[in-house]
């Protein structure tokens, strides 16, 4: 790799000596414009609109034009004059959570090397940022223009990315935002279970670039004079979704390597929307079928509890009756008994009150 940029990390009074390297590269295939007729290339040159004439790239200059049309012409010697404090330097402004940074302010991406004096304290910031956990907000410029820039670390390495400033993110003026717009719960809840589904950890490895691999195959045909393969076809995304729950249903199923089921549009979608119906209908017919006998087997039951209920009590009752007629029958001798016993008592008092009675008398007569 090439450097573009060299300076220093301006971290506190700490002094940082750094290399810039382009982190990331373009592997789109490019193409020439060219002649149909022989391939020769096109070139272009630089004319001048007033004259006519064509320019040398060293008179070149820098025109802006003004709103009122004017135009303002800068020199290289111009843009060395401009007040840029940090035109070698990468100064450290404060320290940040990355979550903090919406990804949509960055825009491209630097390697930070030490210079071969600088590596303890690069080594030393990088330690203190990853043990920290954040990123260093940093002002650069490169290529006469200022920019923001996070630095982070990534494998070990201090990364750079520029930033945009605030005012060059355009704000998503569009009309539904001022709708209200409100969606079913279901679908809310087969949408997250949709991305359930698809949840993973990410591999930017397990992914390709099929247009760049179709058209490196295509020129690899062109180049040796064989047959060009079609291109596979594509599963069509379809028209304006008719049915959105329908739709989400089967990307779960698709997700979780179920085949879903086909559906042809509306017209196979009213019939199966109608089985369901009497689907439901039938159900809701045999729940009431069911809870029919259930009530019935409930109220059989409940009237032979009270029926057993009734003939314990009866049963309770006769024992009773039963024991209350021996008892009755067991004291009815011996009331007889003891009738007979105060009988003969009573027979045997006159008896003894006659003697006693007449033992007087016996005397008397004895004594005359």
């Amino acid at each position: 790799m090439r450097s573009i940029w060299r300076g220093a990390v301006s971290f506190g009074l700490v002094s940082i000596g750094v290399k810039l390297y382009t982190a990331t590269e373009d592997h789109d295939i490019r193409f020439n414009q060219v002649h149909a007729t022989d391939g020769g290339r096109i070139k272009y040159k630089r004319v001048c609109s007033i004259d006519g004439e064509e320019v040398e790239y060293s008179e070149i200059a820098k025109g802006y034009e003004l709103p009122d049309g004017q135009l303002v012409i800068l020199t290289d010697e111009d843009f060395e004059d401009l007040p840029l404090a940090s035109r070698r330097e990468i100064e450290v402004l404060e320290f940040v959570e990355q979550d903090e940074i919406d990804p949509i302010h960055f825009e491209k991406t630097y390697y930070l090397e030490p210079d071969a004096s600088a590596t303890r304290p690069y080594v030393l910031l990088r330690d203190a940022l990853e043990n920290a956990g954040q990123v260093a907000i940093t002002k650069i410029a490169i290529r006469s223009r200022e920019s923001l820039a996070a630095l982070r670390v990534r494998d070990g390495v201090m990364v750079l990315h520029t930033m945009r400033w605030p005012d060059e993110i355009r704000r998503p003026d569009f009309a539904f935002l001022d709708e209200d717009i409100a969606v079913r719960p279901q679908e809310l809840q087969m949408a997250e279970a949709l991305i359930t589904s698809m949840t993973g950890e990410f591999d930017p490895a397990a992914f390709t670039d099929d247009y760049r691999e179709a058209m490196s195959a295509l020129l690899e045909a062109k180049q040796s004079g064989g047959e060009v393969q079609p291109l596979p076809e594509t599963a069509d995304s379809g028209a304006a979704v008719v049915d959105l729950m329908s739709a989400l249903r089967r990307s779960v199923e698709t997700a979780r390597g179920g085949a879903p089921a086909e559906d042809d549009g509306p017209a196979r979608r009213a019939p199966a929307k109608k089985a369901t119906a009497a689907k439901r209908a039938s159900a809701r017919a045999d729940d009431e079928v069911e809870e029919r006998p259930a009530r019935k087997t409930t109220a059989r039951k409940t009237t032979a509890r009270k029926a057993t209920a009734r003939t314990a009590t009866a049963r309770k009752a006769t024992a009773r009756t039963a024991m209350a007629a021996e008892e009755s029958a067991a004291r009815t001798p011996a009331k007889k008994a003891t009738a007979a016993k105060k009988a003969t008592a009573t027979k045997r008092t006159p008896a003894a009150g006659k003697a006693t009675a007449d033992q007087p008398a016996k005397r008397a007569r004895r004594t005359a």
